[in-house]
């Protein structure tokens, strides 16, 4: 057996690239939402491995037949739930080159092109969305940016240097009293880092948001929270602000919120997981106003930026105050280079030991597309949400619940219709997850919710690569189809699609 004999590798490898290509090409023909339940899967498959080989022909009949089944299909063009998760030509090659050299980066030595290219890359990407130059590589500067997996690393890693920054300046016995701080909105990444890094669970404040303000975080509330702690002795440490807030894709003020945090001398870390790529636009740039007073920044390029799963990217200011908890050095991995003090060690700027050559995917996705190519990507699937936004409108059964900023509308049926046609006794809440459970039962398309203030919503997200005017039209009528058959009303007449950008002009 040669489990790397050239012209088998061609040949498998061929079948699989046409297995793949005939997935996307049939992809509408899946329910979107998997339909299985839970165990189905042991249910069909051995209880053990298998003793002598099997042919992959075998093994792509056994993919379709029972591993397709139990997908929820991320990459259909009516995905509209969560966030997307982009892909593309360039960065599935890139994932194959990745794999097929297969090298483990953990320092300059073991692969200088991976590291190096790295460095590359996110230079490249800090560029490209105007971050302060103290973020990036340069000679005279302390910042530099690294590729990780999730959101959920990097908030982990900037967590723990802020703690270790300081607790190296305060004295280790003074652990339990460091707070950390965000908001009602923040993802729940933030909760599970501070559980790893050793942060109380008491101790992460959730500051309350509000409608009036869109579900921002703003500076009175924080601070408010922030002086409650100094008085009772506690020693403030960590703010995470958001640009693109998982419910809603609010955008906290980030010029204020640093300015406040700078007075008690806590790390800000921006987290742009979702929005940080439309700030490759200059329209959007603005949402990053004031990122100059952060810490830290990271947004993730396989949510919006068609670069397959895993790849978050993570700027700092003070690379030593990263690497410095997270360094380990052993004689085996001795070297020269190291030494020296000129390059990078990436192994010292994540959790974990080992990595993989992520800059490669990347490296291909921005030289395939270019600029130009993928602010064309992002700017079409927020053209296609803001006419989603217009139908809606334009349905007066329907309400929008806080304003669209980027390609996710949160959208319900609103109380004074289902009053109208149920009761004033029938919850909207329970109405609005009727219809959503009703719309995802067709199997063809895939939304999600969540609650603010009270409210619930469904969530309207455009973000898969395949998608086009024609799947938000059907999305559309599905939805409106559905709300009929739960009001007992008629769908009203509203705009076409094709035509609706004139039509609502003309009603402005």
């Amino acid at each position: 057996m040669n489990p790397l004999d050239h012209a088998e590798f061609r040949r498998q490898g061929h079948m699989v690239i046409d297995f793949l290509a005939d997935y996307y090409q049939n992809i509408n023909n899946y329910p979107v939402r998997s339909e299985v339940n839970p165990g189905y899967l042991v249910e069909r498959l051995p209880d053990c491995a298998p003793l002598l080989p099997e042919s992959i022909e075998s093994i792509l009949k056994d993919v379709d037949n029972d591993i397709i089944p139990g997908i929820t299909h991320w990459q259909s063009p009516n995905f509209f739930a969560y966030f997307a998760s982009s892909g593309s030509t360039a960065s599935f090659l890139g994932e194959m080159l990745i794999n097929g050299f297969n090298v483990i980066g953990f320092n300059w030595l073991s692969s200088p092109a991976a590291t190096e290219l790295e460095m590359v890359v996110m230079n490249w990407l800090s560029k490209l969305l105007q971050l302060p130059r103290s973020f990036s590589f340069s000679n005279d500067g302390d910042g530099g940016g690294v590729l990780l997996g999730t959101t959920c690393e990097a908030i982990i890693c900037t967590l723990l240097a802020a703690k270790e920054k300081m607790l190296d300046k305060i004295g280790r016995t003074n652990s339990e009293k460091l707070v950390v701080y965000c908001s009602d909105q923040t993802h729940v990444g933030l909760q599970k880092a501070a559980k790893i890094v050793g942060i109380k669970p008491e101790n992460v404040r959730k500051v309350l948001t509000t409608k009036s303000t869109n579900f921002k975080l703003t500076p009175e509330s924080l601070n408010e929270v922030i002086l409650r702690d100094v008085k009772a002795g506690l020693i403030p440490i960590y703010l995470c602000a958001t640009v693109g807030t998982t419910s809603t894709t609010t955008v906290d003020p980030l010029a204020p919120l640093c300015e406040l945090s700078s007075k008690y001398n806590m790390w800000v870390h921006v987290d742009a997981a979702y929005a940080g790529s439309a700030c490759i636009c200059p329209e959007f740039r603005h949402f990053l106003d004031g990122v100059e007073g952060a810490s830290s920044f990271s947004f993730n390029a396989h949510k919006w930026l068609l670069t397959n799963l895993a790849c978050c990217c993570l700027w700092v200011k003070d690379k030593s105050a990263l690497t410095k908890p997270l360094s380990t050095n052993s004689e085996y991995l001795r070297n020269k280079a190291t030494e020296s003090g000129q390059v990078v060690d990436y192994k010292d700027w994540q959790i974990t030991l080992t990595r993989r050559f992520q800059a490669l995917k990347l490296w291909m996705v921005l030289r395939n597309y270019g600029v130009t190519g993928l602010r064309a990507f992002i700017r079409n699937h927020v053209k296609m949400a803001k006419n989603f936004e217009g139908l809606v409108t334009m349905d007066s059964r329907f309400e929008i619940v806080v304003p669209r900023y980027f390609s996710v509308v949160c959208f319900r049926v609103s109380p004074s219709s289902i009053n109208e046609h149920h009761g004033k006794n029938y919850e909207a809440n329970e109405f609005n997850h009727k219809l959503l459970e009703s719309i995802n039962a067709t199997g063809l398309v895939y939304m999600t919710h969540s609650v603010v203030g009270g409210v619930y919503f469904i969530r309207f997200s455009v973000g898969a690569t395949l998608t086009e005017d024609k799947h938000v039209q059907l999305a559309w009528e599905l939805v409106q189809d559905q709300a009929t058959s739960l009001l007992g009303t008629q769908t009203p007449k509203t705009a076409s699609y094709s035509k609706l950008p004139e039509q609502m002009e003309s009603m402005l």
